[in-house]
């Protein structure tokens, strides 16, 4: 009983293996947590071989609201390894990131391994930052076209950045001040259509 429960266990992930290995090749994605910010974002995906997928994603928030600024843009470029099959299941990604940003006036009372996120409140920062982490998903095939994917990711980010006293003031506390950030780097909830 146990031999054969086994071996029909083995016999369905060699199947969903070798099935998926005809699977779609390009992936377009939106990350539904960056929509729910109002922040414009994209990634395609490109299958590289059957366990690997290359994407470059971005994502832009040009407004102001209410004179809280969280106006930023950036870029993500990551190469992710499938356990099973491209597109499908659990995932690892390495990936790079850039942009700049200008952001003031943000309630946010927190501390996260050494950034003080409350400062947001009393102060606007401008200025840009590189980094690179790694990161670790799941993603969920809905039908032949859509998937439903989560991913999360932790790095470090150098940052080179103006303080201001205010959102809307020049009033300049501090210049080309550095920065390292230790911590979460990617959090998505992405809406995916494959082909």
């Amino acid at each position: 009983m146990k031999r054969s429960l086994k071996g029909i266990l083995c016999s369905i992930v060699f199947m969903v293996c070798v099935i998926g290995a005809q699977a779609q090749t390009h992936a377009l994605k939106t990350n539904l947590l960056s929509d729910a910010t109002l922040t414009l974002n994209g990634a395609y995906e490109l299958k590289l071989a059957p366990r690997w997928t290359a994407e470059f994603g971005g994502n832009l928030n040009a407004w102001t609201i209410d004179s809280h600024s969280w106006r930023q843009w950036s870029v993500m470029p990551e190469v992710r390894y499938w356990f099973c099959q491209s597109f499908s299941g659990h995932f690892l990604g390495a990936h790079l990131l850039g942009g700049q940003y200008d952001w003031g006036n943000l309630d946010m009372d927190f501390t996260m391994l050494g950034t003080d996120f409350g400062k947001l409140k009393d102060y606007r920062y401008q200025g840009w930052m590189v980094g690179a982490g790694v990161a670790y998903g799941y993603s969920w095939i809905l039908n032949r076209h859509w998937n439903i994917e989560a991913e999360i990711g932790f790095g470090w980010v150098y940052t080179r950045y103006d303080q201001y006293y205010c959102t809307n003031c020049a009033t300049r506390v501090k210049r080309n001040a550095p920065h390292n950030y230790v911590g979460p780097t990617k959090a998505a909830v992405n809406l995916v259509y494959t082909f």
